[in-house]
């Protein structure tokens, strides 16, 4: 079965849902950052520098209290039942015009690409948002396929390639 929606939209991008077109120096987007609450630090850097290029921003939420680096998990999962921040960050993505996965490398796995990211690409994807993707696709074999079915744009770390 083909699918319902292939190609661009009547302003290039690849989103379903895209009523403004985003080419003149002045334009914002509204976007979400999502990516490991291990690179909150990364990800309210780059949110500082997207705010400055006049864009909106739209950040995961870090409880208070939690080691994001703890092998434990189970203050992260208390604190994202009782805070809903799976449900609240998915708000935000709906609000958006794009999302921008900021992919570091965690461990072994360079660009990394956690659960939670990849269901946040999934949402938004469905949604006909934007996905742009900070650094190359992971070499994630179990998502590997799926993420390149998405038509990303990857930045190379150049986020002056969001206009």
């Amino acid at each position: 079965m083909a699918p319902l929606w292939r190609g661009r939209n009547h302003c290039g991008a690849r989103s379903r849902k895209a009523t403004v077109c985003y080419n003149s120096k002045n334009a914002t987007m509204k976007i979400t950052i999502c990516g490991s609450l291990k690179f909150f630090d990364k990800e309210t850097e780059i949110q500082k520098e997207l705010e400055r290029r006049g864009h909106v921003v739209f950040m995961p939420i870090k409880a208070p209290g939690v080691d994001y680096w703890a092998e434990d998990n189970s203050t992260r999962v208390t604190a994202k039942r009782g805070m809903n921040l799976i449900s609240e960050h998915m708000r935000k993505i709906e609000q958006s015009d794009a999302i921008l996965v900021a992919n570091f490398t965690k461990g072994d796995i360079a660009n990394y690409i956690g659960a939670n990211t990849f269901m946040e690409m999934g949402f938004a994807h469905h949604l006909g948002k934007e996905i742009f993707i900070l650094n190359r696709i992971p070499d994630q074999q179990y998502i590997k396929d799926e993420l390149e079915s998405m038509e990303l744009t990857v930045l190379s770390g150049d986020l002056t390639r969001i206009a």
